[in-house]
């Protein structure tokens, strides 16, 4: 399967662009008071937030890769012509 140089690009954007919001989510997750109880344990607040930011660094990276590969697919094509 082919894709587009323009779609690559977008793809790897996505990635790079997914990882910024999801580090600084993590952050703020963190040190939010509604993810501690007061006996220091782990909401279920923190836990399903924190299940959705390991997924979501988990797709960004997939879609980045993917996004990579095709840019350096269509760079090896170039070289080769």
């Amino acid at each position: 399967m082919r894709i587009s140089r323009g779609t690559s690009v977008f793809l790897l954007a996505f990635g790079v662009w997914s990882w910024i919001i999801w580090i600084t989510f993590a952050k703020n997750l963190w040190e939010s008071d509604r993810a501690w109880a007061p006996d220091g344990s782990a909401t279920g607040y923190f836990v399903v937030h924190a299940i959705l930011t390991v997924v979501s660094f988990l797709l960004g990276t997939a879609i980045g890769v993917l996004g990579w590969r095709g840019l350096r697919a269509h760079a090896k094509e170039r070289a080769s012509a």
